[in-house]
């Protein structure tokens, strides 16, 4: 019986440079994409029971680490990875938590993913990133002009004293993803708080 496998992610080039090394490392294997939860949902609830589901941790449709853990039960013979930039090892405890199958960093190469899946679809319960101490970073006297827009969105209104919360609704996201923006936030400013994210913020 052949492998239904689904690569979901929002951004194009990765999710097809994801299907590339699945297709590699899994050639007999079915592989569909898709750019939303619901795309998810929908090519899964058609034909053959889903194999594994590649998933982005930011991802439309997925709001918060509880609906990580619905989808898990909803998919429960299905393997889920998760894949992501983070690499906040509070996030991806909470993540493992939900019950997922395994959590692979986006800044692995492809030999590296590709061995990955396949342990996680071995049987293995795996955690493999790349902590940002290994990955070139700002430097710490760097200003903030190297941020995403969505992380100087977020800088401003953290400058502003605004909780996750109250930021969540300035910006239409989750409290959830205001988490994950804040922690990639201080990592790229190199600070371990937020009142020092500010004070770069001032000084910029």
């Amino acid at each position: 019986m052949t492998s239904r496998i689904i690569v979901a992610d929002d951004h194009p080039l990765f999710r097809e440079a994801m299907v590339r090394t699945v297709c590699r490392v899994l050639p007999s294997a079915c592989v569909a994409e898709a750019g939303s939860l619901d795309e998810v949902l929908q090519i899964a609830s058609v034909g053959e029971a889903l194999d594994t589901l590649i998933l982005d941790l930011r991802f439309p449709g997925l709001d918060s680490v509880s609906r990580l853990a619905q989808l898990k039960r909803q998919l429960s013979r299905t393997t889920l990875i998760v894949v992501s930039m983070v690499d906040d090892p509070v996030i991806i405890d909470q993540v493992m938590a939900c019950g997922v199958d395994g959590f692979i960093g986006k800044s692995l190469s492809a030999e590296q993913m590709g061995a990955a899946i396949l342990a996680v679809r071995a049987g293995e319960v795996l955690v493999r990133y790349l902590p940002s101490g290994l990955l070139p970073i700002a430097n710490a006297d760097a200003g903030t002009e190297h941020l995403t827009q969505r992380q100087q969105d977020v800088l401003r209104l953290i400058a502003q004293g605004k909780t996750n919360k109250e930021i969540a609704k300035a910006l239409d996201i989750s409290p959830f993803t205001v988490r994950i923006h804040v922690s990639s936030l201080l990592k790229a400013l190199n600070v371990s708080s937020r009142t020092a994210a500010a004070v770069k913020y001032s000084a910029g």
